[in-house]
């Protein structure tokens, strides 16, 4: 079964197992780098909040075994454990004052990004695009991001430059960032007690990474890659490796930072780069394909392959 046939067939399904009352329309939505995920909308008659369920997750649980009905159940379960029982209010999206001190911005493609990027304000950076978004905030909703269309800055009656402005303020105050060491990462997310094997030229040396590499990310570890943009961000790692350094994108969530120190092969990164792009990121999350280099000495970041 492809997946429009199994998202048509929960839709009809869940339409049937919530009633009147309930409108279930099944549609295609676009993420970054013209990536579509199968969706569905539900909306209640009693309610403003439309939220979307995407199916792509269940559509390969249902391939590996699990029943229909059961993909029915779960989506059912999200949609009334997780939708908010009474409406939100959504005018104040309307006022630029009020929504001013939480436009954000992030970093995507500029080559996978182009259909997007005629709806969107943004600034050309290397080869990536700087696009801005309303850091979204509620007690019913939680903590999310409303991407922000040129038909909003039009509203606003505002421009992308007074929106960079405004991000460049917001971005680091919201979105802090940091700075950990790849065996730090790693060993988080292995655990404590995880048997990594030390290389044989540095058993019995103490505090030796096994990796050079750090990890320059936000505390969130949402769309971090953009932390190359905060103000003396890159000039202060930079002086604490005591030299410059590749920057290597991992995907829009995070940028990988080698110390260069005249031993690297700048095209086995980049083969490296793209291995893992097209092997372990997901394709909605990849940020380049490009190699970049930080100049400590003219403090400027470029593009390099």
């Amino acid at each position: 079964m492809e997946i429009h046939e199994f998202a048509r067939k929960v839709s009809t399904a869940l339409q049937a197992e919530l009633g009147e009352g309930y409108h279930v329309e099944y549609r295609e939505v676009r993420k970054n780098n013209g990536v579509f995920l199968c969706g569905l909308l539900v909306t209640a008659r009693d309610r403003n909040v439309v939220p979307t369920i995407y199916l792509n997750d269940f559509w390969e649980a249902y391939e590996g075994g699990m029943t229909l009905s059961e993909v029915i159940r779960r989506v059912a379960d999200i949609y009334l454990g997780e939708t908010p029982d009474r409406d939100v209010d959504m005018d104040f999206f309307r006022s630029f004052e009020q929504v001013r001190d939480r436009i954000c911005y992030r970093l995507v493609g500029r080559a996978r990004n182009r259909e997007l990027l005629l709806d969107i304000p943004y600034l050309e950076y290397l080869d990536m695009a700087i696009c801005f978004f309303y850091a979204f905030q509620s007690k019913e909703l939680g903590e999310g991001s409303i991407l922000v269309l040129n038909s909003h800055m039009e509203f606003w009656n505002t421009d992308k430059e007074e929106l960079m402005r405004l991000a460049q303020a917001n971005t680091p105050r919201l979105y802090p960032w940091m700075c950990a060491p790849m065996d730090d990462i790693l060993m988080g997310a292995m655990g404590e007690d995880c048997d990594w094997e030390v290389p044989e030229e540095y058993d019995g040396q103490e505090d030796v990474p096994l990796f050079p590499m750090r990890v320059l990310s936000n505390r969130q570890q949402i769309n971090g890659a953009s932390c190359v943009l905060y103000p003396g961000v890159l000039d202060q790692v930079a002086r604490e490796m005591g030299c410059g350094f590749f920057l290597l994108p991992s995907s829009v969530h995070e940028m990988i930072l080698l110390p260069d120190k005249g031993e690297e092969n700048p095209q086995g990164l980049k083969s490296m780069i793209v291995q893992v792009n097209r092997t372990q990121v997901p394709p909605e999350d990849i940020l380049t394909d490009s190699l970049y280099r930080y100049d400590p000495e003219k403090n400027h970041m470029k593009k390099i392959l």
